[in-house]
């Protein structure tokens, strides 16, 4: 499919109510019903392609890029913050290690969750739910940095003591880090594949995830603001760039010059500027901060702690000199595997909060690409896929789970392109990234200011979808506005006082004092306990919470303003006979054979009028 056909197919969209019927295409005329024509009305701006379109593929790199690049300065982030927690913040080899193992996860998940798992356009990047007990883990035992003194026994009369290497120490860090891991991932998975989640949808509405997962978007400000504060001024610029030419000249078309067999050389018109809107502000933003850093614009110092230094376009060169070519993260390439109580815990109540992370990124993702809300057999499949992800996190030693970014949610919504081609595409840039390691630290040095205007826009789009998610709930009601409310308030409010008062939690167990501290300091689990109590014991109809259009397949007449059906969610590389089978009722992360979506979203349309 090449651009040209992409305008005649949009357009053939915008125009069903005119004549009825679009262009042949693949040898199949698309006809409509009154139905279908009164739903497209409704959908006067659809998306430029949709999650199930394939696109061009000079293109396709292109929009992975873009992707790519969206969530490349939070991978960074993640693997630095796993370095610093294993005492090797210093040691810019090892983080390059960490880093290359960040990254291939990072395409590896996104390549699963995109073709197995819940099937929708989703990045998986290094979870944010992950940082407090990584942070945690630092803060608790103060001296865990500190070379120790170990006993060399030689045999039964001789023995020697000797001061631990600094490697070994870090490789013994990351290895408990590892075990706990891959421990937690396992919870996450069985709660996927045993239909828990799907169990819990019941419970969990609009009313719980869009405080709950709109707190992420709050809570990601201070990274954000680290970023910005190199210059303000390129980080305003990247951001008012993307901001122009997405939104406010969205509505217009450039003209290109394009050439094809048929027709030669002619001139059609595409939105270029707003599918590249992100690519091109960050070409842009890096592009001022290199002429301010010939001109001198950027302090010259070299303590790494000065922000500035992290403006400059020429401040992280080194790291490119340093990279290695090739290098493949596989399990156990940091040594043995061992295990830590207090991570696994902490791990594992990032564990629930990640999930519930996800599952508000799902729907949020869904009302972006305008898909139906996905069902329980997808849900539990996505949820099952970051579990088994996870725990191949742990082996291979990132010291962090994956999940589902927000940030690549609001491109989606930026740039009107969802097709799954572009997460795929996206995928394999990551692992390309992980394995070559010249290519990955050119992308690195990328300066952090470009960076963070980048993240300025992303998040506050993702924001806004977080809030459309409020549409299908009563917010006339006391009842849910009290809820939100309630729970935006505890979950900004206690991890403030716990921060002010780190000494206030004493039972006289560190291993209890640490999950106390775990989970009332972070900001996820308090908003997600807090208003699914509420949201579930004060009384309130599905419809008055919303939780009746979230449980909605897409298929009844109050719904069907949407441009796919739910056959988006259906697995693949599955037999058709396999799927009619009885077996599959059983099976928590796939469709029943009496819900098998099979049939068109024309069928379903035909079907309900």
């Amino acid at each position: 499919m090449d651009v040209e056909t992409t305008t005649e197919k949009v357009g053939c969209q915008r125009s069903l109510s005119e004549n009825n019927q679009c262009p042949i295409e693949n040898g199949v005329q698309g006809k409509i019903t009154q139905n279908d024509e009164d739903n497209v009305a409704e959908v006067e701006s659809p998306l430029i392609y949709k999650t199930s379109d394939g696109t061009p593929v000079h293109l396709t790199l292109f929009f992975g890029l873009q992707q790519a690049l969206i969530a490349l300065c939070t991978a960074v982030a993640f693997s630095l913050i796993v370095a610093n927690t294993v005492c090797a913040g210093q040691e810019e080899e090892f983080k390059s290690r960490l880093l290359s193992s960040t990254l291939f996860m990072n395409g590896v998940t996104t390549f699963m969750m995109t073709l197995i798992g819940v099937r929708l356009p989703l990045f998986q990047g290094a979870s944010p739910d992950y940082v407090a007990p990584l942070l945690a883990l630092s803060k608790i035992d103060s001296n865990r940095c500190e070379l120790k003194e170990i006993t060399v026994v030689v045999n039964s009369t001789y023995n020697y003591t000797m001061m631990e290497e600094k490697e070994d120490m870090i490789l013994n860090h990351v290895q408990q880090l590892q075990g706990a891991l891959m421990a937690s991932g396992v919870i996450h998975f069985l709660i996927g594949a045993t239909g828990l989640v799907g169990v819990l949808l019941r419970f969990i509405g609009p009313i719980t995830v869009v405080p709950t997962i709109l707190l992420v978007g709050i809570s990601i400000i201070p990274s954000v603001k680290n970023f910005c504060e190199g210059h303000w001024g390129v980080s305003f610029l990247t951001a008012g760039v993307a901001l122009i030419l997405s939104l406010y000249l969205g509505h217009m078309k450039m003209p290109i010059p394009i050439w094809t067999r048929t027709k030669g050389c002619h001139v059609i018109r595409y939105p270029f500027h707003q599918v590249f809107a992100i690519l091109i502000a960050l070409c842009v933003g890096w592009a001022v901060s290199g002429v301010m850093t010939a001109a001198g614009s950027f302090d010259h110092a070299v303590n790494v702690t000065y922000k500035q230094f992290y403006a400059r376009t020429d401040s992280r060169n080194y790291v490119i000199d340093n990279a290695e070519w090739f290098r493949f993260p596989y399990p156990g390439h940091f040594g043995p595997i061992k295990f830590s109580a207090s991570a696994f815990i902490g791990f594992t109540i990032a564990t629930l909060t990640s999930i519930l992370d996800s599952i508000g990124d799902y729907y949020a993702c869904a009302a972006t690409c305008r898909v139906p809300p996905p069902p329980a057999h997808a849900v539990n499949r996505g949820i099952a896929v970051e579990g088994f992800c996870t725990f191949l996190s742990g082996a291979v030693g990132c010291g962090h789970a994956t999940t589902t970014y927000g940030a690549n949610i609001g491109a989606i919504g930026l740039t009107k392109v969802a097709s799954r081609h572009i997460f795929v595409c996206a995928a394999i840039i990551y692992i390309i990234f992980g394995i070559v390691g010249k290519i990955s630290a050119v992308f690195i040095t990328i300066p952090n200011p470009v960076l963070g205007g980048a993240l300025i826009i992303m998040f506050g789009v993702f924001n806004g979808v977080i809030l459309s998610n409020l549409r299908s709930v009563d917010l006339t009601s006391t009842r849910n506005l009290s809820i939100m409310g309630l729970a935006l308030l505890l979950g900004l409010m206690m991890p403030s006082w716990l921060q002010e008062n780190e000494d206030v939690i004493d039972t006289g167990n560190i291993e209890v004092d640490y999950v106390i501290r775990m989970m009332l300091g972070n900001q996820i689990f308090i908003s997600g306990t807090v208003s699914c109590f509420l949201d579930n014991t004060i009384p309130g109809t599905k419809k008055e919470r919303g939780i009746a259009a979230w449980l909605d397949d897409g298929t009844n007449t109050e719904s069907m303003s949407y441009i796919e059906g739910v056959e988006v969610y259906d697995p693949i590389f599955i037999p058709k006979r396999f799927r009619q089978s009885r077996v599959m009722k059983y099976l928590p992360f796939m469709p029943a054979p009496s819900s098998e979506s099979s049939t068109s979203y024309e069928m379903n349309s035909k079907e309900s009028s």
